[in-house]
């Protein structure tokens, strides 16, 4: 291929990928018509520009114009074929439906969560009749729903005891469930739930009924569908289980979940501790199934596959002397790979790499010298146009970027190609491994700190180390476990001793650093920068692209001026969390709810919230004991080892053990930070510390928080109910700008003369999406109404912005951020 073909090809290609990314840029899709003429017209354009210019060379800008519309047209298609949504007169609504298990469930503390196809769907009535519903336009066919225990959760914690029997891949089930639409929680640069779900085509969520009244669920078939799964999902319990009953077994179990992962590719497997190490030692992308894991196997099958191919000739074989062992390898490595993509889960990760490595087969097979650019180019052409999204998930730009580079430095792998196994080949290829780690480190740091916030200064050692001992060692040993189930013990006795170097080198210091996550822009000029100090450029570029990386190096966060302050209220669900920040000084009121015994707001949302923003806060402070409100906060605790405690839990708390030096909050007590008053109304100092009767709720101990400075102000209220309310009307209220709702709405609370002593001009809500409890009730959303008061509801914000210099406005994360995947709230 010329040089000259080879750019415009490249060239094409370069521009089919940005009609992608312009589409994903949607807040809301087009017509099925719209988007049909714009690639009509697209296609008419280039047969014209073909036909009137073959040899006019500037047609490449038109050409490329072409083909922006036409991948525009094709991806905003391809959108529209998943845009089916649960009708919202169904959710919350009790159905009936019979269905099939589609994948491997996922094990949880409290139950399971699992993909459910429904087939038949009936909504049932008051007087007990069922409807049939139309699955072709009310209910999408894939849903997502999670069957509990059925004691649930209490506000003391989890009721493990009552959990539902096993449900197996390929069964045919009918369920009583209650679904709603696929909606997440939407955070600055937090993970997009909604996308997710959108990527996964599973458009509602939901769980399983099992109440008193309530029919059982009942088992009605074993379909034989889906038999890889159903596979899997046997692999993987008898792996769980063989490893629980070793004898002294507890690093067995602790190890269980990294074998089941690397196993089966049941990432959920892995413990949340063991999760933070790897991300901490930068070995997280081994302790799964990836597409690392995935070529690599086709790597190794093609080689075994070449080798038995040419020996194959003395045997009498005389296909090895038509077809050459290296294409036949490749073709080889490739179908194998997609059984192990297929018996991992095939999940994305997985596809992408499938068709990655099915481009370069089939261009190796072509018999043509193709540029690395040209290849790399086209494998991601093709990646996105079978799926568009993966352009905004991390995982994509980190695979192809290092794949990239590689290409870049001459270290690129093809399958099928041929190594020789010499010793001393061994020695320089030890030696290119070095270098091609240190390649990939410095050049995927950039894109660590714009996902992540975060870079493991271990990370080059520690993948030096783990990668080869995971790749040929550890998890070879977990597959031959599917045939023998005694190398799943040699499995985990290979895992303990890399643990325990990776425990050892998480614990040095400055082992990993976390940063602001700084924009886009800045990141991908330290990318660039990064990527030339890599390659094999002059001295003088490199070092003028040193100054590119320092904006991504030493990013902060912008800060209020002296004498103002901001609220965020991060969107936590049924919970408060409200992030206080002045000029120097930082306040975190509540921690957010407990989602499930492995799963809180703090990991999910706060931590990684605070880290993004390069913050470190001083003080945090619980309003009172309810999970809803506490439910992250050891998680924060201990992220934040500097932040003070505030609280009116009562003596003994467990929290209280993570910082001994804590702080009862009760009226009277403030102190003034950056020009900026913070000022304690609640609880009476009479009330404090004594022990809780029957009779008082731990609502009535909340501490209330007022925060002014000389223009603006807001009163942060808990869960205060209306004895409360009144009670500090007595003492004498002072109006404010912003008032976080008491008690999410309810109607216990937001009494008549409370807001009207207050008059704010803005009241946010935070309250978890169609919850349990009717929050915010209906009553006090028309009180709040009736006054002229903007009513601000996470569900339909997402994460509300508020600063003091501009009192009367709020930002809303799902208007800045809003693309046509997230859903959004009717009225």
């Amino acid at each position: 291929m010329s040089t000259r073909t080879g750019q415009g090809w490249l060239f094409a290609l370069v521009a089919w990928c940005a009609g992608i990314a312009l589409q994903l840029q949607q807040e809301t899709l087009w017509a099925v018509s719209a988007y049909v003429s714009l690639a009509s017209l697209a296609g008419g354009a280039g047969c014209w520009i073909h036909r009137r210019y073959p040899t006019f060379r500037p047609r490449t800008l038109l050409v490329g114009g072409v083909l922006v519309c036409l991948s525009f047209a094709v991806t905003g298609l391809h959108a529209l074929s998943r845009s089916l949504a649960i009708d919202p007169a169904l959710e919350g609504q009790d159905l009936d439906v019979v269905g099939v298990v589609q994948a491997m469930p996922q094990r949880q503390d409290v139950g399971w969560r699992f993909r459910f196809r429904i087939e038949q769907a009936w909504r049932v009535d008051q007087s007990g009749q069922n409807r049939a519903i139309d699955m072709d336009t009310e209910l999408p066919s894939q849903v997502y729903l999670g069957w509990y225990g059925q004691d649930g959760r209490h506000d003391s914690g989890w009721n493990l005891s009552a959990l539902p029997e096993p449900v197996k891949a390929g069964e045919r089930w009918r369920l009583r469930v209650r679904l709603k639409a696929p909606h997440g929680h939407l955070n600055p640069r937090g993970f997009d739930y909604e996308l997710w779900l959108w990527e996964q085509n599973i458009r509602a969520t939901g769980y399983v009924k099992t109440g008193v009244k309530d029919p059982s669920p009942e088992r009605l078939a074993s379909t034989g569908r889906h038999p890889i799964e159903s596979w899997r999902q046997s692999v993987r319990d008898r792996l769980l289980t063989h490893l629980a009953a070793v004898p002294g077994g507890a690093s067995s179990a602790q190890h269980s979940g990294v074998i089941a992962a690397l196993v089966t590719g049941d990432q959920a497997a892995i413990e949340r501790s063991d999760w933070d190490l790897f991300r901490a030692t930068g070995v997280a992308h081994l302790m799964s199934i990836s597409g690392l894991h995935v070529t690599m196997f086709a790597w190794l099958a093609s080689l075994v596959v070449a080798w038995g191919w040419r020996r194959s000739v003395p045997w009498g074989f005389v296909g090895a002397l038509r077809w050459p062992a290296p294409q036949v390898g490749a073709l080889a490595g490739l179908v194998l790979a997609g059984f192990y993509a297929l018996f991992s889960g095939w999940g994305v990760p997985a596809q992408r790499t499938m068709w990655m490595l099915a481009v370069v087969v089939l261009l190796k097979l072509s018999a043509r010298l193709w540029p690395g650019p040209l290849v790399w180019a086209l494998a991601g052409a093709v990646v996105l146009t079978w799926d568009p999204w993966a352009m905004l998930q991390p995982g994509f730009w980190l695979s192809f970027v290092a794949v990239g580079i590689l290409m870049a430095t001459g270290h690129a792998w093809e399958p099928g190609e041929k190594h020789p196994v010499w010793s001393r080949v061994w020695s320089r290829r030890a030696g290119a491994l070095v270098r091609e780690q240190f390649i990939v480190t410095v050049a995927l740091a950039p894109l660590g700190l714009l996902f992540f916030g975060q870079v493991s200064l271990v990370g080059l050692l520690a993948n030096l180390l783990a990668i080869p001992w995971v790749t040929f060692l550890v998890t070879p040993l977990a597959m031959l476990g599917v045939a023998w189930s005694g190398a799943w013990d040699l499995a985990v006795w290979a895992l303990q001793p890399l643990s325990v170097v990776l425990t050892w080198m998480a614990s040095w210091p400055m082992s990993s650093v976390s940063m602001a996550m700084a924009p886009w822009g800045f990141a991908a000029l330290a990318l660039f920068g990064a990527v030339v100090l890599v390659l094999k450029a002059p001295l003088s570029w490199k070092l003028l692209c040193l100054p590119l990386l320092w904006p991504v190096l030493f990013w902060q966060a912008p800060r209020p001026a002296a004498g103002t302050f901001e609220l965020l209220a991060a969107d936590v669900g049924q919970g408060n969390a409200v992030l206080v920040r002045t000029a120097q000084h930082s306040l975190l009121y509540d921690a957010g709810p407990s989602y499930s015994p492995e799963s809180d707001a703090g990991h999910r949302v706060l931590v990684p919230l605070l880290a993004q923003m390069g913050e470190r806060i001083d003080t945090l402070m619980l309003s009172h004991r309810d999970s809803d409100h506490t439910g992250g906060a050891a998680a924060v605790l201990a992220m934040q080892p500097q932040a003070a405690l505030w609280s009116s839990l009562e003596e003994g708390h467990r929290l209280h053990s993570l910082r001994p030096g804590w702080t009862r909050c009760q009226a009277g007590q403030s102190w003034v930070w950056d020009g900026v008053l913070f000022e304690i109304l609640h609880p009476p100092e009479q009330v404090t510390g004594a022990p809780l009767d029957k009779k008082t709720k731990p609502n009535a101990l909340s501490c209330v928080l007022r925060i002014s400075h000389g223009t603006a102000s807001a009163l942060l209220a808990g869960d205060i109910e209306a004895p409360q309310e009144l009670a500090l009307v007595a003492s004498g209220l002072e109006p404010v700008n912003l008032l976080l709702v008491p008690h999410h709405g309810s109607k216990t609370s937001s009494t008549g003369p409370f807001i009207e002593a207050l008059k704010p001009q803005v009241a946010v809500v935070q309250a978890g999406y169609r919850n349990r409890y009717g929050h915010p009730a209906e009553p006090v959303v028309q009180r709040y109404r009736a006054l002229g008061i903007d009513l601000v509801e996470n569900t339909r914000c997402g994460a509300a912005r508020w600063v003091s210099s501009k009192p009367e406005a709020v930002h809303c994360e799902r208007d800045g951020a809003r693309r046509y995947w997230h859903h959004t709230v009717p009225p």
